[in-house]
């Protein structure tokens, strides 16, 4: 059996649906904190059981009987995610599992500025010394962030962010249907996996040059002062320690953490992975 955590969320549900496209549907398990919202599921054929990152006694129950167990990344940072990760780990060991998929980052990195990096790193390298196989997928970065940096850019004709660099933008269901094939197909992979990217990389001004072609409109790039543009987002509502952390982002990215391409997540899919081109068309069309 295939187990997968996190599978009510955004990159785990996607999974799940790749799965049920290649393996029969008893032969697949999802952890979840709200089992309800898995329910639809659960008529499908999917073991659905309650299992949370701070409840270890629920994923003992939750990873019995599993062959194989994905751990979606938590969406926390620092000592909370490490947490979070290593129990799952340790309750993937405890309950016999003969390998565990864990989604990390391209930019996995002890030295990143960009937070959720070296928990990457430091998850990596405790799978590395659980005496578990394992896959640590190093997904390139989400291609649904793009949308929510915009701002009003559509409305004003100005994307205003921070000092950036290029980045490989990569599509979710691109990345939950590489996941799938790596838990379901021989040869799967081994340890942390090279980037698993779409093929091209863009910063905001090239963004910007897509977002002026499809609109028919000019776009510009404004760069924004850092200290301005957190100010700007403790403003608008959110925890200083969050908008400070967001702007790590950006920050990593004029290092360049974002910037490698590789040919492997094309190899997984048999295709090219869709481009930013596309989600931004979808931003548009839903302004």
């Amino acid at each position: 059996m295939i187990v997968i955590t996190g599978a009510t969320g955004k990159l785990g549900s996607r999974i799940v649906d790749h799965l049920l496209q290649r393996v029969p549907a008893d032969q697949i398990g999802v952890s979840v904190r709200d089992t309800d919202r898995a329910a639809a599921l659960g008529t499908r054929g999917v073991r659905v059981r309650h299992g949370d990152y701070d409840d270890p006694d629920s994923l003992a129950e939750a990873f019995a009987g599993a062959d194989q167990v994905l751990i979606v990344s938590a969406g926390a940072t620092g000592d909370e995610a490490m947490r979070h990760h290593t129990t799952a780990v340790d309750a993937a060991r405890a309950a016999g599992v003969r390998r565990v998929l864990y989604t990390s980052h391209m930019a996995s990195n002890a030295d990143s500025v960009f937070a959720p990096m070296p928990d990457h790193a430091a998850t990596e390298r405790y799978l590395d010394g659980s005496g578990i196989r394992y896959a640590a997928l190093r997904n390139g970065f989400y291609a649904s962030t793009v949308p929510l940096l915009l701002g009003g850019a559509l409305r004003t004709g100005e994307l205003a962010a921070p000092a950036d660099g290029p980045v490989s933008w990569t599509n979710h269901d691109d990345l939950a249907e590489a996941a799938a094939i790596a838990l379901t197909d021989e040869g799967r992979p081994d340890g942390p996996t090279p980037p698993l990217t779409a093929p091209d990389a863009h910063d905001l001004a090239g963004i910007a040059s897509i977002l002026s072609g499809l609109t028919g409109r000019e776009i510009r790039r404004v760069v924004v002062d850092d200290d301005e543009w957190v100010q700007g987002l403790i403003g608008r509502g959110v925890p200083a320690a969050q908008a400070r952390m967001l702007m790590g982002m950006f920050l990593a990215a004029r290092r360049g953490e974002f910037a490698a391409t590789d040919p492997t997540l094309q190899g997984l899919l048999g295709r090219p992975p869709l481009s930013i081109r596309v989600v931004l068309e979808e931003a548009i069309a839903s302004a």
